[in-house]
């Protein structure tokens, strides 16, 4: 059974990498990560246009957080006051499979650099461990090279039976899963 009573916010951290609380304070690094037209090119949103639309998101996703419905990490390098990179989330919560769906996103000064790997490695670990997940998803773009190897590294597999069932509207997007 998914463990979704979180009481505290799990601040995790990597060999480079702290996964923090989203919070307003990252409004415009948020921004900038999601009107990158570089990363928006494979995913199904449109992109902020500005400030305000991150101060939003970063409201819908507090939101999310307080009914259990998402778990968001802002992606900072180790040390303090350190500015958001990248983001790592987990959402789609089925309580009825116990799968919750991982995505990810990087600024691309930082693509190419393992950063994201340990942000997945801590993220899967912490996805097993501690909210009792006996799946995880991810659904790239099939254009998405990049995010397709990462997810490869880590044993995910292409999961036909999933793609009927979550994302059918988006085009050329793949289905991967990942059992404990």
């Amino acid at each position: 059974m998914l463990n979704l009573e979180i009481s505290t916010f799990p601040v995790l951290n990597t060999e480079r990498l702290v996964l923090r609380r989203l919070v307003p304070e990252y409004a415009i690094e948020l921004h900038q990560l999601r009107s990158d037209p570089e990363i928006n090119l494979y995913l199904d949103r449109d992109p902020s246009t500005d400030i305000a639309d991150a101060v939003a998101f970063i409201n819908k996703i507090k939101t999310f957080m307080e009914a259990h419905q998402s778990m968001y990490w802002v992606l900072t390098l180790a040390g303090d006051n350190n500015p958001l990179i990248g983001t790592i989330c987990f959402w789609n919560f089925d309580k009825i499979n116990d799968t919750i769906e991982l995505g990810y996103e990087l600024m691309p000064a930082y693509q190419g650099k393992g950063l994201m790997a340990e942000a997945v490695t801590c993220v899967i670990q912490y996805g097993f461990e501690q909210m009792n997940a006996r799946a995880i998803t991810a659904f790239p773009s099939a254009d998405n090279v990049r995010s397709i190897a990462l997810l490869n590294k880590f044993g995910f597999i292409i999961d036909d039976e999933l793609q009927t069932t979550l994302h059918n509207d988006v085009d050329q997007m793949l289905a991967f899963s990942l059992k404990r």
